[in-house]
């Protein structure tokens, strides 16, 4: 990982779709794009996040990796549907990061997790033996927790160790619980032209952030207060 710069937000679409992230998880460390994405766009990823290390790999031989993946700097979690080449391709990529298969009906954990290096929410049904697992992967405490009065907490929330953009119908008292778990200022906020499901038109890091191409200038400056720290 190179040293952190200025934060830089910048558009990005894919085959025309702006729910970029839906395909692309990302950290400090790593990034895991699916087949098809473009070499002026990997280079776009991996010039914004400041991260070298590109892995390309299906899920289940699915390309919505920001849906069925979670994880932070220290850990990536993988559902149970993941077969034997695909797993093999990742823990080669990242021989440094703790990989957990997690067992459970849940494959979508993307929508399921969010973690920082500080903490992780996760969602309230999930039972003891995975919420272990979670923890210890990604070495960090886990909360089991709703937000919005909904479950799938990863798809309104994206949080680094530098800030954290949460849905803006989280509640004040939401917000301020967020900011004292992640030890992060979280803010609210949308992409793409007010969509609350921020999850899906945003991919961050502690380095910068790439958002769907039709979030707006008004959205922007916010996603840069809030993930830049203020920049």
């Amino acid at each position: 990982m190179k040293a952190r710069g200025k934060f830089e937000v910048m558009k990005l679409s894919l085959n025309g779709n702006p729910n970029i992230g839906v395909y692309i998880h990302a950290s400090d460390n790593y990034v895991i794009v699916p087949p098809g994405v473009g070499e002026k766009e990997i280079k776009l990823v991996s010039e914004v996040l400041n991260v070298d290390n590109i892995v390309e790999t299906t899920i289940f031989s699915m390309r919505l990796i920001g849906v069925l993946v979670a994880g932070n700097n220290n850990g990536l979690l993988l559902p149970r549907t993941i077969n034997d080449d695909e797993y093999k391709r990742i823990r080669e990529a990242l021989r440094d990061i703790n990989i957990a298969v997690l067992d459970t009906n849940e494959n979508a954990l993307g929508n399921l997790v969010a973690s920082n290096s500080r903490a992780a929410v996760i969602y309230q049904y999930a039972d003891s033996k995975t919420t272990k697992i979670i923890e210890d992967t990604l070495g960090v405490e886990v909360i089991k927790m709703q937000i919005c009065n909904v479950s799938v907490v990863g798809s309104v929330l994206v949080v680094t160790d530098r800030g954290g953009l949460v849905c803006p119908e989280a509640s004040d008292d939401e917000v301020k619980n967020l900011n004292s778990i992640f030890k992060v200022p979280v803010l609210q906020g949308t992409v793409n032209f007010g969509v609350s499901f921020i999850r899906v038109g945003l991919i961050a890091n502690s380095m910068g952030a790439i958002v769907g191409e039709d979030t707006t200038g008004p959205e922007i400056a916010r996603i840069q207060s809030a993930l830049g720290g203020g920049e």
